[in-house]
């Protein structure tokens, strides 16, 4: 069963045409409810074998949701378009009509008509917990536990893993003299940091990650010795807490340490005596599931770093600093390039200077598909239901869609643009002599992600990606894989000078299609990754449903990972289709399609600059290329002179001419991380020069305006990452 649930002022619905033969009978009436938890629920195939632990567990999970947001009133609703799985009309039926009683010994509870195609209206509160999805599982009855392994990989234990286990001692130890009524459950270690998960019935304050740190400071004064408690039966030491029984019982490297009386559980490895010169750090609390699963108790968690001297410490504290400067929301707003609109939640609104860099990066695309033999199309962003069920996106990524009814036709925003591609190569014929078949396509597509994971530019609704499909023969295949790796290689290595690696995703456990097609596929990409001597890395069952991929992890400034460009190979989409071409041997043969983008997500590549160059974008890029600011009102004839003959030579300028101190005007350019500040003062008037000023903050007078511009042009038609004067 799959649930939406949405914490809503009102909600006002009323049926307008039965649906199904199965709906029961409903008044062609409104009905609004107040101050209410909306269910959409889709009841599913699999609920039939187990209709009375599914109904439990529904009624357990509203319940629970229902007392965080604080509300009495329950609405049912009916909304088959969460699954592509459904169960039988009756079967969903009698399943919410019995949860609604179960419900109404707790609540006040109303239930939309099943069966119906109803209009409705809703506004939802918007607080965190107003929108969640959850998936209803039969494995489970009841919220306290859930029978599926911890998910955790045990490593080789390097140094300073050991440390910060040992830190993790030490912070359950500060938790427990602080908050005695706090049951410690799991402890262990995420990437760079440190965590101890905890059953708490409120979370963690900011005053409270302070107190725990304090004390642990306080602890580590003492000086208090570390011991290893020997044992037969470790779950003894701990017959009072189930969590670490059960970490006890499903992970074999677990050992008992003790300080000051406090024993405590650990996976792995630690220091038993801690470092001299070690530091820790407390940084976040966040709420997590016990054993990732929404069934399960929700315990908070507390994140730490640990480091061998304080020099490692302070740089990573800084690095996190960084983070926060780049952070490309904020510099987004910051530099007017775009933002952000409840009334369209995950839809990027670009401003103009925002507008222009995305268009010059559609540009640079465009000059290099002209070299490339790409040819562009413009295709629309509705299709009705049958094109998306014969593409195999109906079956598998429904969920990811956004669906709309009309003239009793159910459409959808398209997500990809695959199957729009297809129609146009099935609109004529085609010979192997046409072949290949480049087509790029920059339209916007949509996804619909739910309210919760959407991020900034990363993860959006509404998005383009630089998308192309190549129509080939198995003889051409291996040459258009080379190309296209090629074509990566030379807008990350030459363009943008990123880091980046290679990663081969194979079979994905909701694929489509023949298995052995999909072992062909595999094996070709690995054999052209080989033969090109590429190094990669394999994802198991990360491939999209319709075929394996190559994707491409990218580095930035701070050496964090972004997923961006992908080429993919698929066998099957064109098979669906019955696409065709005549071969050399007049016979029809299927061909072969690849999905490619090289940017990927323009957005998220958009995000991935903004925050590599920190705004400071190189010439290129830059909406405003040149300020020019004038000293005193003396000079503003000559600072038009110069502004108009910057505009005359394509240099994007802006002329800063106010009643304001020189200090103010030349301040405001650098915070808009504009690449030259050139003033125009009493001296320059008189000799005809310009003082330019590098973004860096490099300062040059009595430079001549006409060579100037020269190197501007220079740097721009390089495409310079770094400054000519």
């Amino acid at each position: 069963m799959k649930i939406l649930t949405i914490h809503a002022d009102y909600l006002k619905f009323k049926p307008v045409k039965i649906a199904i033969k199965e709906a029961e009978k409903a008044e062609n009436k409104e009905i609004k409810v107040n101050e209410c938890l909306v269910v959409f629920t889709a009841v599913e195939k699999d609920d039939e074998k187990n209709q009375e632990i599914i109904l439990d567990n529904l009624v357990n999970e509203i319940k629970s949701i229902a007392s965080k947001v604080k509300t009495k009133n329950i609405v049912l609703y009916p909304y088959a378009h969460l699954s592509s799985k459904l169960s039988s009309p009756n079967f969903a039926l009698e399943t919410l009509k019995e949860a609604e009683k179960k419900l109404k010994k707790h609540f006040k509870v109303t239930r939309a008509p099943f069966g119906h195609y109803k209009s409705f209206e809703i506004s939802c509160k918007g607080h965190p917990l107003s929108e969640l999805s959850r998936e209803i599982l039969a494995e489970t009855k009841g919220l306290e536990k859930i029978d599926k392994p911890l998910e955790i990989q045990i490593k080789d234990f390097t140094k300073l893993d050991k440390l910060r286990n040992t830190f993790n001692l030490f912070l359950g130890k500060a938790v427990a003299d602080l908050f005695p009524n706090v049951k410690p459950a799991l402890n262990y270690l995420d990437e760079d940091k440190f965590y101890y998960d905890f059953e708490r019935n409120n979370s963690f304050t900011v005053e409270d990650i302070k107190k725990i740190e304090n004390k642990m400071h306080e602890i580590l004064e003492k000086e208090i010795t570390i011991k290893k408690v020997a044992s037969k039966d470790q779950a003894l030491l701990f017959k009072d807490n189930n969590y670490k029984k059960e970490i006890i019982k499903e992970i074999k490297k677990t050992k008992v340490y003790e300080i000051d009386n406090y024993k405590d559980l650990i996976i792995g490895e630690i220091e038993e005596k801690i470092p001299k010169y070690a530091q820790f750090k407390l940084l976040t609390t966040s709420g997590v599931y016990w054993k990732g699963s929404q069934y399960n108790k929700q315990l908070q968690r507390v994140y730490g770093i640990a480091f061998e001297n304080k020099n490692q410490l302070d740089n990573y504290l800084k690095n996190l600093e960084e983070i926060e400067k780049r952070d490309h929301r904020k510099l987004g707003e910051q530099l007017g390039l775009y933002f952000f609109h409840e009334y369209s939640p995950g839809s990027p609104i670009f401003l103009p200077k925002g507008t222009f860099i995305y268009n010059e990066l559609i540009k640079l695309l465009r000059e290099e598909y002209k070299k490339r033999g790409y040819k562009e199309v413009i295709t629309p962003l509705l299709y009705e239901k049958d094109l998306w069920e014969t593409s195999g996106h109906w079956f598998h990524y429904k969920e990811n869609m956004f669906l709309m009814e009309s003239e009793k036709r159910i459409f959808s925003l398209k997500p990809m643009n695959c199957p729009s591609h297809c129609l146009i190569y099935k609109h004529k014929l085609w010979s192997y002599k046409d072949l290949p078949l480049r087509i790029a396509d920059f339209a916007s597509l949509h996804r619909n992600e739910l309210s919760g994971t959407l991020s900034g530019l990363t993860r959006v609704r509404k998005f383009s990606q630089d998308d192309a499909h190549i129509f080939v023969s198995e003889e051409q295949l291996e040459k258009e894989i080379e190309n296209v790796l090629d074509f990566e290689k030379f807008i990350y290595k030459e363009i943008f000078q990123l880091d980046f690696y290679l990663r081969l995703c194979t079979r994905s456990e909701n694929f489509m299609g023949d298995k052995k097609l999909w072992e062909k596929a595999e094996k070709f990409l690995e054999s052209v990754l080989k033969k090109k001597k590429i190094n990669f890395k394999v994802a198991e069952k990360e491939g999209a449903f319709y075929g394996p991929k190559i994707d491409t992890m990218v580095k930035d400034a701070l050496g964090r990972e972004w997923q961006l460009a992908t080429v993919q190979l698929d066998f099957q989409i064109p098979l669906r289709f019955g696409l065709t071409y005549e071969g050399s041997d007049s016979k029809k043969h299927n061909p072969i399609m690849i999905h490619r983008a090289i940017l990927g997500s323009m957005e998220r590549f958009l995000a991935l600059i903004v925050e590599n160059f920190a705004g400071k974008f190189p010439l290129w890029l830059s909406p405003v290329q040149v300020s020019v600011i004038t000293v005193t009102d003396r000079n503003i004839g000559f600072a038009k002179e110069v502004f108009e003959k910057l505009e005359e030579n394509n240099i994007r300028a802006e002329l800063n001419d106010r009643a304001e101190t020189l200090g103010k005007k030349v301040r405001e350019a650098q915070l808009q991380k504009i690449n030259y500040i050139i003033t125009i003062g009493d001296k320059e008037l008189e000799n005809k020069t310009i003082a330019v000023r590098t973004r860096e903050g490099n300062v040059k007078f009595n430079v001549n305006l006409d060579n100037f511009i020269n190197l501007l042009k220079e740097e721009i038609k390089t495409k310079s990452l770094s400054s000519k004067l």
